[in-house]
């Protein structure tokens, strides 16, 4: 009673959260599976921090799609595994297959999208805490205007250069090539007809026109002058007596140079080539500005170390603070498989397993009436619990821990029937086996059950340890059959003590069962003993003389009627 209160209760939850099906995987209703595997020169396997850390990114660019129930896993120590419902193979692929590529460009112009959301910008600031002054100013102007005081260089001539961020020379020409670069008239053009959205040039050592990630700014930005590789550490939070969350930055010894002289030469510019501009895959995720005017001495920043302010949440600046920390990974990525799903296919897939699912049922369920006869209605009627019980736990797996219901899953729910339907076999034939050896039926009920739990123990044990073994191992859609095989093994175990063998305890109190009955399945004939043997004496002789009486007293009643007549 307990067992089925239990089982009652689950459902009780499943009402209260309006959850009444499991959600299904990928391969069941439709989607775009790619698995990435990281390449590096040496050929050596990534550091786990790398791989996790690009996993981050990755699951950053996921989440932009706008999708729900997106996944992105490390599989492995070279893979990762992103999956996404409903969603263009190609879109997804173009998305998640490219290198994180972090730099710092400087602005050159910018143009106000849309004024309604526009919001204001993150300003850069010293590490002494003294804040640049907040907000860029609008741009309401299409004409681009003239850099003053910037020296021109030929343009174009960014894109055949190669830098080295090892080399403190390197850097140096790096950052005084994106101080000189302007613009020519096709970059002017481009910038003109550019509409957020569209695809933006990825090569460092040319300019890029983009837009912010909120499509509220128009950018022209100069080649990168400091790569995103020279950021050593980035972190967010409160400072010492301040209310407002920061990004707090700190680059290599390459990178305080770098960014001393990237600052040195925006502090003298006007709004807005006072600004440089974090880009992170093509789109500004941040454009603080310097003002030497207003910074009271912070200006330039001369000791490696910076610090973000702005209308940041918590949120938003932990997002910075990993972009900036993780966002220049030494990690390109191949596409090793690409799966995709439509969801009518999924639709079919998932039917095919429900109606092979029942397929088994009904052969199981068969079997045991032909063979076990009148104990076949505790196997159908412990696989009916089964299955009510495994439904709820997927149902409530999904909704709290994110469990997915794959096909392979449905796989492992069809192999349980197997695996629950030994159990009941076990334990059957333990209690024949007893009768057999002379024990009556009562007293085999009992020590069959003594004897099979341990079998049934660890058989189950055998199942569900390799079903732990192959989820820690294996990936993806194995993982999923692994867990969904498990679970159905412990419920297996749960069903056999707490509702399969008190049922057949009660049943062997009733005269149908317990006195071996035609059809009950536990008829003397049926296990090739005799019926004394099975009742034991004392029953069989009570059985024997009601019998006679009921014959006798229907004998008496009926010349009674004859004498009657």
């Amino acid at each position: 009673m307990i067992f089925l209160v239990v089982i009652a209760a689950l459902y009780g939850i499943m009402a209260a959260t309006h959850s009444w099906s499991p959600r299904l995987g990928l391969d069941l209703r439709g989607g775009t599976t790619i698995t990435l595997t990281a390449t590096t020169t040496d050929g050596k396997a990534p550091a786990k921090t790398s791989l996790e850390q690009a996993r981050n990114i990755i699951q950053q660019r996921v989440n932009s799609l706008g999708v729900g129930e997106s996944s992105v896993k490390t599989a492995g120590d070279r893979n990762i595994v992103v999956s996404a419902p409903n969603v263009d193979s190609e879109k997804l692929l173009n998305m998640v297959g490219q290198t994180a590529k972090l730099g710092f460009r400087f602005v050159y112009t910018e143009e106000q999208v849309d004024k309604s959301q526009a919001s204001s910008s993150p300003s850069a600031t010293a590490k002494s805490g003294v804040a640049a002054p907040q907000g860029l100013p609008s741009a309401p102007s299409t004409e681009i205007p003239k850099a003053s005081g910037l020296p021109s260089a030929p343009a174009g001539d960014g894109g055949t250069a190669t830098y080295n961020d090892k080399s403190a020379s390197s850097e140096a020409k790096r950052v005084k090539a994106a101080q000189s670069w302007q613009p020519s008239d096709e970059d002017q053009q481009k910038f003109q007809d550019y509409q957020c959205g569209q695809p933006s040039t990825q090569n460092e050592n040319d300019p890029l026109v983009t837009c912010n990630r909120e499509g509220t700014m128009k950018f022209l930005l100069s080649p990168v002058g400091i790569p995103g590789s020279l950021v050593t550490k980035s972190t967010s939070g409160i400072p010492d007596q301040g209310v407002n969350y920061v990004v707090n930055l700190q680059f290599n010894s390459i990178g305080t140079k770098s960014f001393s002289t990237a600052t040195t030469a925006l502090c003298s510019q006007q709004s807005p080539q006072n600004q440089f501009a974090i880009v992170l895959d093509g789109k500004v995720v941040s454009n603080p500005e310097l003002n030497a005017q207003t910074a009271q001495g912070s200006c330039p920043i001369t000791s490696g170390e910076a610090q973000i302010s702005g209308n940041f949440t918590q949120q938003s600046a932990d997002e910075l603070a990993n972009i900036l920390k993780y966002g220049a990974l030494p990690l390109a990525f191949q596409s090793s498989s690409v799966d995709t799903v439509s969801p009518t296919l999924g639709g079919e897939q998932l039917r095919a397993g429900l109606i092979a699912g029942v397929i088994g049922l009904i052969l199981v369920a068969g079997y045991c009436i032909l063979y076990y006869r009148g104990l076949g209605f505790v196997v159908i009627s412990s696989l009916i619990i089964a299955g009510i019980g495994t439904y709820a736990s997927m149902v409530l797996l999904g909704e709290s821990m994110g469990f997915t219901l794959s096909l392979a899953g449905v796989a492992g729910a069809i192999v349980a029937i197997g695996i629950t339907a030994d159990s009941f076999v076990i334990y059957f034939e333990r209690i024949r086996d007893e009768i057999r050896e002379g024990r009556t039926l009562r007293t085999a009920l009992q020590t069959g059950w003594m004897k099979a739990r341990g079998t049934i123990l660890m058989s189950d044990g055998v199942s569900l340890l390799s079903a732990v073994i192959l989820f820690i191992l294996s990936v993806d859609q194995v993982k999923g059959f692994a867990f969904t095989l498990g679970l159905t093994t412990a419920i297996d175990m749960l069903i056999c003590f707490f509702f399969t063998h008190p049922v057949v305890v009660l049943l062997g109190r009733t005269r149908f069962w317990g006195e071996g009955r035609p059809f009950s399945g536990l008829e003397a004939r049926h296990m090739g003993v005799s019926q004394a043997s099975l009742l034991g004496r004392r029953a069989a002789r009570a059985r024997a003389h009601h019998n006679t009486t009921a014959d006798s007293a229907a004998g008496n009643s009926a010349v009674n009627k004859g004498e009657e007549a």
